[in-house]
C-alpha cells in the first residue's frame, strides 16, 4: 500500500462516517499521510482527526476512534492505533506490502512518463500572469505544464511584451484576450539577469534548473556550479541517474533479459520516493511550486544510486541473469521513467547518454 493508497482509504473512511451521520463535519478534499517519525508507532501516521475535531464538535481521539473502526481491515492494513491527542497510526500488512511494491513498479512502468498525473485540479480553470522577467516567465510556463498533469485548464499571460529569447527556453505565451479565470500572479524573486545572458553562460537546461530549483521566495544561484559534471551538482545527478538507467537497460538487452518484477526487491528508500512522486507532483501544482518537483527528482536520484550500489541490477563476473536481476532492473527502469517525466515537466532534457 502506497501513501496515496492509504490517503484514499482514510478519506473514504471519513466519507463513510459522514454519510452514516456518525460524524458531522465537512469532508476534506484530501487527507495527508506521512511516514511515522522516529519514536512513533507503526509505518504511517495521519492527523485528520485533529483537523475534523473542531468542525465535528467532538474530541479528536473520539473522531480518530470513529475513523479507526472504518479503516481497520482494509486491504494492506495490518493494524490501526489511536495515539497521542488523536493521531491515527497505521501498521501495514507485510505480505500486502510485498504485493504493493510489485503493483507500484508495474504501475510506474505501465504509465511511464505519465506516472503521477492525476485529477487533483480537475475542472479548475487557471490564469497565470507574470512580469516581463525571465524567472517569472520560466516558472509560469512550468507551472502550466505541472497544473495540466492534475487536470487543470491553464492559460498564461505576460505583463508586457514577451522577450524573444524566452522561446529558446521553451516559454510560449498564450494568446491575449479576456482571462477565463481570475489572475494568479506568479512573482518569484527576479533572476537578476536576462534570458540571453543566461543562455550564453549556461545553456537552456542549466538555466531552467537554476531558475526553478530554488523556492520562489529565494534567490536563484545562477553560477558556473550548474555546469559541473559531478555528484555535487543536483542537476547533473538527476540527469546522470536517468542516463545510468538507460545504460542498464542496454546492458541487460546485450545479456538477453529485460526488467520484470518477478522477485521482491530490498529497495525501501527508492520505492518510497517513487510512491511519493504523485503527491509531490500534485503538491507542486497546488502550491504553485515547481521547486517541490525538482527536490523530489533529487531524492529519486540519490535513492537510485544507493540502490544501484547495494543491489546491482546487472550480473557481475560469472553470475547469470536471475529473477532478482530482472526485478532490480524493473525497479531501476521505474526510477528512470519518473526522472524522465519530471525533467520533461521542468523543460529539461533527459539524455540517454551523459
Amino acid at each position: 500500500m502506497t501513501p496515496a493508497d492509504l490517503s484514499r482509504t482514510v478519506l473514504h473512511a471519513v466519507r463513510r462516517a459522514v454519510d452514516e451521520d456518525v460524524l458531522r463535519a465537512p469532508v476534506p478534499a484530501r487527507v495527508r499521510v506521512e511516514r511515522t517519525r522516529p519514536g512513533g508507532t507503526g509505518d504511517y501516521a495521519c492527523a485528520v482527526a485533529l483537523q475534523l475535531a473542531g468542525p465535528a464538535a467532538r474530541p479528536a481521539r473520539e473522531v480518530a476512534e470513529i475513523l479507526r473502526d472504518r479503516v481497520t481491515g482494509a486491504p494492506g492494513i495490518g493494524r490501526v492505533d489511536v495515539t497521542g491527542p488523536g493521531f491515527l497510526s497505521f501498521t501495514l500488512d507485510a505480505s500486502a506490502d510485498v504485493r504493493a511494491r510489485e503493483a507500484l513498479v508495474r504501475e510506474v512502468l505501465a504509465r511511464g512518463t505519465r506516472y503521477g498525473h492525476g485529477d487533483t485540479l480537475a475542472g479548475d480553470i487557471l490564469q497565470f500572469s507574470h512580469a516581463r522577467e525571465v524567472r517569472a516567465a520560466v516558472t509560469t510556463h512550468t507551472l502550466r505544464a505541472i497544473a495540466r498533469t492534475q487536470g487543470a485548464l491553464v492559460r498564461t499571460s505576460c505583463d508586457g511584451t514577451p522577450d524573444p529569447d524566452w522561446a529558446r527556453l521553451g516559454v510560449h505565451i498564450d494568446a491575449q484576450g479576456k482571462p477565463p479565470a481570475p489572475l494568479t500572479a506568479i512573482r518569484p524573486v527576479p533572476a537578476g539577469a536576462g534570458a540571453g545572458e543566461l543562455l550564453r553562460r549556461l545553456g537552456p537546461d542549466a538555466t531552467r534548473w537554476g531558475l526553478l530549483r530554488p523556492a520562489g521566495h529565494d534567490h536563484a544561484p545562477l553560477g558556473a556550479e550548474l555546469l559541473v559534471q559531478g555528484a555535487g551538482n543536483p542537476l547533473f545527478l538527476v540527469r546522470y541517474a536517468h542516463s545510468r538507467v538507460c545504460a542498464l537497460t542496454r546492458g541487460a538487452a546485450l545479456l538477453g533479459f529485460t526488467g520484470t518484477y518477478d522477485d521482491d526487491v530490498d529497495a525501501p528508500a527508492l520505492l518510497r520516493t517513487l510512491a511519493d512522486y504523485p503527491q509531490a507532483l500534485a503538491a507542486a501544482a497546488r502550491h504553485r511550486a515547481p521547486d517541490r518537483l525538482a527536490r523530489q527528482l533529487e531524492e529519486v536520484a540519490h535513492a537510485f544510486f544507493d540502490f544501484h550500489d547495494a543491489c546491482p541490477p546487472l550480473p557481475m563476473g560469472d553470475e547469470k541473469p536471475s529473477a532478482a536481476h530482472r526485478s532490480r532492473l524493473a525497479v531501476a527502469e521505474a526510477a528512470g521513467a519518473v526522472l524522465a517525466g519530471g525533467l520533461s515537466l521542468l523543460g529539461i532534457s533527459a539524455p540517454e547518454v551523459l
